[in-house]
């Protein structure tokens, strides 16, 4: 297991800058083949693909983004992305949930840590910025969990949900699992809270 996961590791390495290319080509490519770089889900939450240094202005000024949370491992945002402290000093708090990138699987552990992340900029009435490399799979798993969390949805429907407005998203079984776990809790937690609503079973 532990040497599948690295081989799994490896190869996210090695196709790292390709997959990164071909995403910055669907997102300059004009017409059907194009993909916008982000979207925001809610009033809160915005999902989209690496938070590039270009994008800082846009995100920072225009969108209220005053947290990020980045589903990337480290050496995936070494050299495009802003560090943590970068972004510290631009006022913006960043989160870091490290999941391999194409076949890695968020913790359960770790979306609960982004959800209360979320929930807490969402009380300050601010923006929070939910990245992997694309925005198609550990991002789009992770803003998912906070949808089950904010409105008592199911894991398909948070995912459909966002597919109305991000429609490349792709979560994998794997992801579909964890979020079934954590729909668990959160239902467990809101019926012990006497707060779920009985007309969503």
């Amino acid at each position: 297991m532990a040497a599948t996961a690295l081989l799994e590791a490896g190869l996210a390495r090695v196709l790292f800058y390709p997959t990164l290319l071909y995403t910055l080509f669907r997102g300059k490519v004009p017409g059907r083949a194009h993909r916008d770089w982000y979207h925001r889900i809610d009033p809160t939450v915005l999902l989209g693909a690496l938070p590039l240094r270009s994008l800082t202005r846009q995100l920072v000024q225009d969108e209220n983004v005053r947290g990020v949370i980045t589903m990337n491992e480290e050496y995936e945002t070494r050299f495009l992305c802003h560090s943590s402290q970068e972004w510290k000093r631009l006022g913006v708090e960043q989160l870091r949930l490290s999941t391999v990138d194409m076949t890695g699987i968020p913790t359960l552990d770790n979306l609960q840590k982004g959800v209360q992340f979320a929930l807490k900029y969402q009380s300050l009435g601010q923006c929070v910025y939910v990245h992997c490399k694309a925005g198609r799979s550990r991002s789009a798993t992770m803003v998912a969990a906070y949808l089950i969390q904010v409105h008592r949805w199911s894991p398909e429907e948070a995912v459909r949900a966002i597919a109305k407005i991000r429609s490349y998203i792709h979560i994998r079984p794997g992801q579909l699992d964890v979020l079934q776990q954590f729909h668990k809790q959160v239902t467990a937690g809101a019926a012990k809270d006497g707060t779920f609503d009985t007309s969503k079973t």
